[in-house]
């Protein structure tokens, strides 16, 4: 699937929250005061795009439009403000290549160019079997752990074009591979452990 404009797609005619959905909506539509249930067009966006398959229709901003009483132009000014809304489908994995300073510094033209070559896509392009799309982003906020690439809803950090290979090998598989660093470190901390004050002992947290 190639890149299209967002008026070439095909839009389904209808949308509605499952029951469950609808119940998570007005919980989230409860916590603003009246008059301000706009404020919960974020989160019930998101919640649609979820339950669209990753991406959101038409018919869904329009639905969420009606539920918080807004116009549909509202609602589609958000949609298409925040890069985390996608407004034609997508593959089953959504690989978002950070592309900010430090990304780049450390190798992100690489990642790019990895899966380009792997998957035989360009950028906001989806693989012929649906399983990826592949799209460049700005900063993840995951910079000390570059380069880094969101899939979904996880970061996968400390990348090179070998380890990114193997996650697509992986994800293709079927399989779901541990998100996070893909180097020897704890979250953030510095590669190898601590390099100072290895002879202070750590008192455990007692939650107080």
């Amino acid at each position: 699937m190639s890149a299209t404009d967002i008026n070439d797609v095909i839009q389904p005619t209808s949308f509605a929250f499952t029951a469950e959905n609808r119940a998570k909506a007005d919980k989230i539509i409860a916590r603003y005061p009246a008059g301000r249930q706009a404020s919960a067009v974020l989160p019930l966006l998101d919640m649609a795009q979820r339950q669209a398959g990753g991406w959101l229709p038409r018919a869904a901003m329009d639905h969420v439009a009606e539920i918080l009483d807004m116009a549909a132009i509202r609602v589609y000014e958000v949609a298409t403000f925040y890069t985390m809304f996608n407004l034609k489908p997508v593959g089953k994995y959504l690989l978002q290549v950070c592309r900010t300073t430090p990304c780049w510094l450390r190798g992100a033209d690489s990642m790019t160019e990895t899966c380009k070559k792997k998957l035989g896509i360009g950028l906001k392009e989806t693989t012929a079997d649906g399983l990826f799309t592949l799209v460049e982003v700005e900063c993840l906020g995951a910079c000390v752990n570059a380069p880094v690439v969101q899939i979904n809803d996880d970061f996968y950090e400390d990348l090179d074009a070998a380890k990114l290979e193997q996650l697509l090998d992986d994800l293709k598989a079927g399989k779901k591979p541990a998100h996070g660093p893909q180097i020897d470190r704890l979250n953030s901390a510095p590669v190898g452990g601590p390099t100072t004050l290895k002879d202070v002992a750590v008192k455990p947290a007692t939650g107080e």
